[in-house]
Order: C-alpha cells, then sequence, then structure tokens
C-alpha cells in the first residue's frame, strides 16, 4: 500500500524532538466506465461495485442519446460524445478520495474508441478496450447513425488501419500507461483486424496485455462470456493497482500533452453495435468501502 509520511515536532521538556508520521494514502484510484453504442450506464454498476472492491473510486454515466436523453439517439455526434466523456473525466478527477494520478478508463466498442481520444486530452494511466471500434476521421461533427451511411465501416473494420490515418489510433502511439485489449472470437461488428489496430498502435505502451473471448460475439451476449470479460478486468485491474500501490507512489504517464453457451440476450441499434448485455441515471459514482482500503 502506498503511505504518506509527514514530519514533525514534538514538543517535550527542555525542547523538541524530531519524529515522522507514517500513513496510509488518503486518495484512491479513480476508474471510469465508458459504454457503448445502443447501452447504458447500467450495464456496468455490478462490474463498477466489483472494481470498487479492489480500492476504487468507480464512475458510471450515460452518453448523451442514450437512457435519459434517447430523444437525441438519431442526431448525437462524436463530438458531442467526446464532451461528455471529457465531463464525465473532470467531475471523476474532482472527487475529493480521487488520486488524479491513477486514473483507467474502461471502453467497449464504440466507448473504448471515445476512451482512445480521450487518452490524448486528459492524463490516463490504464486503459481497457473491450471490442474498440474504428470510425474514419471525416463526419466528426456528423450525427453518430450518419457514419454507417456515409463510411463503409464494414470494409474500414477489416483492414489494417495505419495509426497515422486515424484519431483513435494516433491517440493510441502516445499512449506511455498500460493496456487491455479484449477481442471476441465471433464478432462481427469489429472484427479481430479493428482490434489489432489498436493493439499495434500502442508503441509506447508500458505494457499491453490482449486476450480473445473464446465463443463470445460482439454484445457478450451469453452469460459465460460475460463471465470471463469480467473475471478478465477485474484481475487485470486488481493486477495494476496492486503494483502502483507496491510501488509507493503511483505515477501518472499522461499521453501527448494536452494480448461458452447460454441464452443469448437481445441487442441493440439493428445490429450496428449491439447493446451488450449488462441493460438509466446520468452519473453513478461507487466509492471503496473502508475495509476493502484497509485490506489492500
Amino acid at each position: 500500500m502506498a503511505t504518506h509520511e509527514e514530519s514533525i515536532q514534538i514538543p517535550t521538556e527542555g525542547g523538541t524532538i524530531a519524529g515522522t508520521v507514517i500513513m496510509p494514502a488518503t486518495k484512491l484510484p479513480g476508474v471510469l466506465f465508458v459504454h457503448g453504442w445502443g447501452g447504458s450506464q447500467q450495464q456496468y454498476h455490478a462490474r463498477a461495485r466489483e472494481v470498487a472492491g479492489l480500492g476504487c473510486v468507480c464512475m458510471t454515466f450515460d452518453l448523451t442519446g442514450h437512457a435519459g436523453t434517447s430523444a437525441q439517439y438519431e442526431t448525437v455526434s462524436r463530438m458531442r460524445n467526446l464532451a461528455d466523456v471529457l465531463a464525465a473525466y473532470d467531475m471523476l478527477v474532482r472527487h475529493p478520495e480521487v488520486d488524479r494520478n491513477a486514473i483507467a478508463v474502461v471502453g467497449s466498442s464504440y466507448g473504448g474508441y471515445l476512451a482512445a481520444v480521450l487518452s490524448e486530452l486528459r492524463p490516463v494511466r490504464w486503459m481497457a478496450f473491450r471490442a474498440p471500434a474504428l470510425y474514419m476521421d471525416s463526419g466528426w461533427d456528423s450525427p453518430k447513425r450518419q457514419l454507417h451511411v456515409d463510411q463503409d465501416l464494414v470494409a474500414y473494420r477489416r483492414k489494417v488501419v495505419a495509426p497515422d490515418t486515424n484519431r483513435a489510433l494516433r491517440a493510441c502511439t502516445n499512449f506511455k500507461g498500460d493496456i487491455l485489449v479484449v477481442s471476441s472470437e465471433h464478432d462481427a461488428i469489429v472484427p479481430k483486424t479493428a482490434v489489432l489496430s489498436y493493439v499495434d498502435a500502442c508503441v509506447q505502451a508500458s505494457s499491453i496485455t490482449y486476450r480473445e473471448l473464446k465463443g463470445a460475439d460482439h454484445g457478450l451476449s451469453t452469460e459465460d462470456s460475460q463471465r470471463a470479460y469480467g473475471k478478465l478486468l477485474v484481475g487485470w485491474l486488481r493486477e495494476m493497482v496492486t503494483e502502483a500501490r507496491a510501488g509507493a507512489a503511483i505515477a501518472a504517464r499522461p499521453s501527448k500533452p494536452a494480448t461458452g453457451s447460454a441464452k443469448p440476450i437481445a441487442s441493440a441499434d439493428g445490429g450496428l453495435e449491439p447493446e451488450s448485455p449488462e441493460t438509466a441515471a446520468p452519473v453513478s459514482v461507487v466509492i471503496a468501502p473502508a475495509d476493502a482500503r484497509a485490506a489492500e
């Protein structure tokens, strides 16, 4: 566990004597969860509670165009959704319990894409992508739904994309923290080629872990694949947080300034980017219980 030391002077007879107070660091890592297109923050509540048990402050939120703002589903742009992610990040780091130098961002599909772009605009220590989607840079302020008409995303995601031609991948080339990338064996929305474009772009990462979920589809529509991903994500975050605490100080590595079967669950968005089967309120913050902090 990271500690904080404070030199003190202790009044005694005839003067003072030197002492040192050593105490646990009070700040906790922050974890921001970014859901995919057609999803909601509710999908991540159970997972966020599990991660909070590691001794983290977790935040989930609904992107504009979803849940309470679903009326904007057809018109919301990537630019607006990136602003949502930035606002959520800024609120998380302002939380009094959060160590702003120890921020993790977890994103699935469209949420992974937005998380990658976030990393070039805000300091991020850890990133976890599941089936991160790719979009062409053109049409940044166009309705996100329109991209599936204006861009041949099926063909685009089936080829290796050069990092210097894509904003999210360019951000990944400058990321210097630790990263987890997860793909699904039977993903018809974000094929393995697109996911590996992210892996290949992370040339400066401190560490990169890539895993493929066998038998899983894009939306993790079986309980087995949900459990497998949850175990993988929580295990990786536990390792990252434990190593950081053991290092006595968590150093932020900011980016460029600024590696089953069950009953299927219905998807959303007509198969474009199905909702993950985890199913809304604007923002939720989950804080580690006191006993979880003491155990670390």
